[in-house]
């Protein structure tokens, strides 16, 4: 008989990132698949269903935990909304997954989900008190206050990436203005630069002084939004993922010259800002944790 698993899935705007995990989180099996475009509900739900199937054709995993961009209802069945896809409001993929599948299905934000992921396995081990942004498409991100997940009373909370960095600044899709997402996501890092990201960090790398003040101004920036954060949350650990941070040694340094600049010595005690551990392995992980402890 086989051993027992769960599954994780992390969707994000460009690619489905799904892993196949032991009770004790190791990664036993991995599939990532392009998210299909346009990224609506119905698509998005075909390509998972065939991917889970592939993944685990044997139905070794009873268990499927899977994070959206964006906030999902108290009950973690229906994705509320999910800004940077279209056609994602009140969508209850949990119940139309479950009959196709034929697994329990649990959602949660994809913040939220590395979030738990490095709490259990990564760079917040050890941890009570944690803000984490994931810097891609959009700017996610994830609270945990005493060990917890800081959700709101009504699983909305938290969305860092929301936070207005200037109420000037360009339109975001959540209806808000000059968002912090505006700034920190990979399109806001296109208003710095015309370069792709990776190429920007190559630059970078080999010392280019364009793509250095580049990612010293984008650090800054970031560094503004996260200095209302800490203020907020006091936390001891601000940790930073998803696709931007694999250029992190390039931005953190402006990041945290900006929270030192701007956070009083007390609000800021013991604080280390990082890079997650787990890399884009975080939100899957994350995910099929939280699977683990909700569906009993």
């Amino acid at each position: 008989m086989a051993e027992p698993c769960v599954l994780g899935v992390d969707i994000g705007g460009t690619a489905l990132k799904l892993g196949l995990f032991s009770l004790d989180g190791t990664l036993l099996a991995e599939l990532q698949r392009p998210t299909p475009q346009p990224a609506t509900p119905g698509s998005v739900c075909m390509e998972l269903v065939e991917a889970i199937d592939t993944l685990d054709p044997q139905r070794t995993a009873e268990r499927v935990g899977i994070g959206l961009p964006g906030p999902m209802d108290a009950a973690a069945r229906v994705a509320r909304v999910c800004i940077n896809l279209p056609g994602w409001e009140e969508v209850p993929l949990a119940a139309w997954l479950e009959p196709r599948l034929k697994r329990r299905v649990t959602l949660a934000n994809d913040g939220n989900c590395a979030l738990v992921g490095e709490a259990w396995k990564g760079a917040a081990r050890g941890c009570q008190d944690v803000v984490l942004l994931t810097l891609g498409t959009g700017v996610g991100g994830g609270v945990m206050l005493g060990g917890t997940l800081f959700t709101g009373h009504n699983g909305a909370a938290a969305e860092p990436g929301l936070i207005t960095l200037d109420p000037d600044g360009p339109p975001c899709n959540s209806g808000n203005q000059g968002s912090l997402e505006q700034f920190a996501s990979i399109s806001g890092l296109g208003r710095l630069s015309a370069k792709a990201p990776a190429l920007l960090a190559e630059a970078a790398s080999r010392g280019d002084a364009e793509a250095l003040a580049i990612w010293a101004e984008y650090g800054r920036l970031l560094g503004i939004g996260i200095t209302s954060l800490v203020y907020v949350f006091t936390p001891q650990r601000v940790l930073v993922g998803g696709g931007l941070a694999g250029a992190s040694p390039h931005f953190l340094p402006a990041v945290r010259q900006e929270v030192a600049q701007r956070v009083q010595a007390v609000s800021r005690e013991g604080l280390r800002i990082e890079a997650c551990a787990l890399g884009n392995g975080a939100g899957r992980l994350g995910a099929a944790r939280l699977a683990l402890q909700r569906l009993r």
